[in-house]
Order: structure tokens, then sequence, then C-alpha cells
């Protein structure tokens, strides 16, 4: 294992510059990933380790890393280039996986996926990975992205569940061309035209598609959905965050499926 003092050594810049950078990101093909329990998620999805950086002061666990190069670093180092609050001692550095619609495999002939358009905030891409990994979805799909899937704050806020779930990129028209395609139905969740989402079977092969908090879903999803549904608001406003309302209609379309 090789020791590293110092914040000025290269390998270290380059961490932090692959925390802040999604253009760092994507031109070394590499990502950061911070913690024990991401690590070993990542490492059961059978992510590929370059580099691993371990603080044997705070690290107290042993990890075998095959063809990867291990490196110990201080105390201090550590403090200095930690992403996150609460101090794990591992750091590794580990390449992206290809996200592609063609990639995506159904073990079953009802798989329940779900589609988020656009979505912004890395918390709620976070939010929206371990709700369908607490439902056992079969995929989730984002549309028209405009985040990097591998930003540290979409690690973190999905407390890694982002290499439990299989994902999909793509953009609208090719996804729904993939659903139509493979016959899942898809449940648009908009005010627009909406029937209540509890009005409806979800034990067909089905898709939840769910846009912004600011702007909704886009014209095209409204007009190629199956039928679009509404949780209907109790309230005096008429939306919710949209991991809490993808939760929702996930679980409904659980529980159809259990008690059939």
């Amino acid at each position: 294992m090789q020791h590293i003092e110092s914040l000025q050594n290269q390998k270290i810049k380059t961490l932090v510059q692959l925390q802040k950078k999604s253009k760092t990101r994507q031109e070394l093909n590499t990502f950061i990933i911070e913690g024990k329990r991401e690590v070993e998620l990542a490492r059961n999805a059978n992510y590929y380790f370059k580099q691993v950086f371990i603080c044997e002061n705070i690290f107290d666990q042993k990890i075998d890393f095959p063809s990867t190069e291990v490196f110990n670093i201080s105390e201090k180092i550590y403090q200095k280039i930690a992403y996150r609050g609460s101090t794990e001692g591992i750091i590794a550095v580990v390449e992206p996986k290809a996200h592609q619609l063609d990639q995506l495999k159904f073990e079953h002939q009802n798989p329940l996926i779900l589609v988020a358009e656009a979505p912004e905030k890395p918390g709620n891409i976070g939010a929206l990975l371990r709700t369908a990994d607490a439902a056992n979805c079969d995929a989730v799909i984002i549309a028209n992205p405009t985040t990097d899937l591998y930003n540290p704050n979409i690690i973190r806020s999905s407390v890694g569940t982002l290499f439990t779930n299989q994902i999909a990129v793509g953009q609208t028209s090719e996804i729904i061309e993939f659903l139509n395609k493979n016959e899942i139905s898809i449940y648009a969740a908009t005010l627009q035209n909406s029937n209540s989402y509890l009005e409806t079977d979800y034990n067909k092969a089905t898709a939840f598609v769910v846009g912004t908090e600011a702007e909704g879903l886009s014209q095209e999803w409204r007009d190629k959905s199956t039928q679009n549904v509404i949780i209907p608001m109790q309230g005096q406003i008429d939306s919710m965050n949209v991991s809490v309302s993808a939760a929702i209609l996930i679980f409904e379309a659980v529980r159809q499926r259990q008690i059939k």
C-alpha cells in the first residue's frame, strides 16, 4: 500500500476535482464514491474500482481490492478531502457504467418502472432512487437528464441505491418508443386530464412518469400516456415533492400486486 502525506499530491488534487466538477468526471471517465456502505454496494454491483484511498486511523475493515491501486492517506488529508460530514475513512475512484435503454433486462412480464423527466436537484434524484430500491422496482429511467448521474450529492442522498437500481438514461421520445415496444403501460403523473391514481389497475407492466415540481411533465408524455393519473390533494396546494409523489404511486402498485 502506497502512502500519501501531502495535499499537493497530484492524485489528491484529482480527487478534489472529481468531487467538484462534472467536466472532470466526464473527461477522466471516473467518479468518486465515499463511505463504507456505498463502496460495498458498488462492489456488489460489479463496478470497476481504479483507485481506493483509505485512512487507516478511521477505516477499521479489511476489504480486498484486487487489481486496484490502494493508497493510505493521513487523517489530516482525509478530513480535507472528505465530502461528507461523517467520516468513514474510505474514498474510491470508480469507472461509471453505460446506462442505455437497450441494456435494461426485466425478469418479470409485468415490470414496475419509475421514469423521471428532467430531474434537476440531486437530492430529489437520490430520494427517487431510494424509493425505487425500497419498492424493488425493475428499473429507473431518467428522461432528458440535466444533472450528472454520478454527482456526489446523488450518491450521498441515494445512500448508495444508485448502485442497487437498474438505471437507464435517454430522451423522452426514445423512452416512450422503448416502453411501447415492450408493451409497458405509461401512467403520467400530471394535473391535466387525469384520473385518481386509485382508479387504475397496475398489475400489468407499468411505468410511472413524474416531472419536475416547477414545470411538471412535458406535453409529449401527457399526450402519449396510457392514462394520466393524479394524487388528490386534501389541503390548499396542488402538488407534493416529486419523490413523495413517486413513492405514493409506486407503493400503490406494490400493494395491488401483493394482494392479487
